[in-house]
């Protein structure tokens, strides 16, 4: 079999394989989402004096993006990613596998292709891969993950700075802006503003002292 009868073969083998698991998990489909919510800018958290508070407010914000499911699915406190507003276990069944993405007989990458497949309801992006387990959101309130956020052992050896650019530039990040459809034909529901929204009170946060909220 030469290359291109096989990258042909490997084609087909893939989208039926797509089309088998989509199958197998249409009974875990949700409903149409909710239109996603706005985010409020730095701007509107001036009229707080107290730096510390102010701190505290905008991380509180920025917690309507950190802590939305579309974020959540990617930094499960488990071995296996969720997945839907609902956060049902992943369809089918995965594990982490080394570096989050995925076991050898079933990457990440096996379904996940470099951008949404909105004909069979599939997400995808270059770099698609779970969070390391020391960056697991799920099950933490807000403030623990703030914590979290600036321990350097936690955080994948990132500053501050390399957070805010992270947050506000990486890709995948972005991903939860555009979602893509779902497998019932429907618009899933994207996080709250924009990337740049979303960035820019990261960095105002850190600007105001990188105080996080109780609790």
């Amino acid at each position: 079999m030469d290359n291109r009868m096989f990258r042909a073969t490997l084609g087909a083998l893939r989208q039926a394989l797509l089309v088998g698991l989509l199958a197998a998990g249409l009974g875990n489909a949700v409903a149409a989402d909710k239109p996603a919510q706005t985010l409020k800018s730095p701007a509107d958290f001036a009229g707080i004096a107290d730096p510390t508070a102010r701190s505290q407010a905008l991380f509180t914000e920025a917690g309507k993006v950190i802590q939305h499911p579309r974020c959540l699915n990617c930094h499960p406190k488990g071995d296996s990613p969720t997945q839907g507003m609902d956060m049902h276990p992943h369809t089918p069944p995965v594990v982490r596998g080394q570096f989050g993405l995925g076991a050898t007989a079933l990457a990440c990458y096996t379904c996940h292709q470099q951008q949404n497949f909105d004909t069979a309801g599939v997400p995808g992006n270059p770099a698609w891969h779970l969070a390391p387990i020391e960056m697991a959101w799920q099950g933490q309130t807000l403030g623990q993950i703030c914590e979290q956020l600036k321990d350097s052992k936690r955080n994948g050896g990132r500053s501050l700075q390399q957070i805010q650019e992270h947050m506000a530039k990486d890709p995948l990040v972005g991903w939860g802006w555009k979602p893509g459809i779902d497998i019932s034909r429907q618009p899933r529901e994207a996080v709250p503003g924009t990337q740049a929204q979303f960035g820019a009170l990261i960095g105002e946060w850190i600007k105001t002292g990188a105080a996080c909220p109780a609790g």
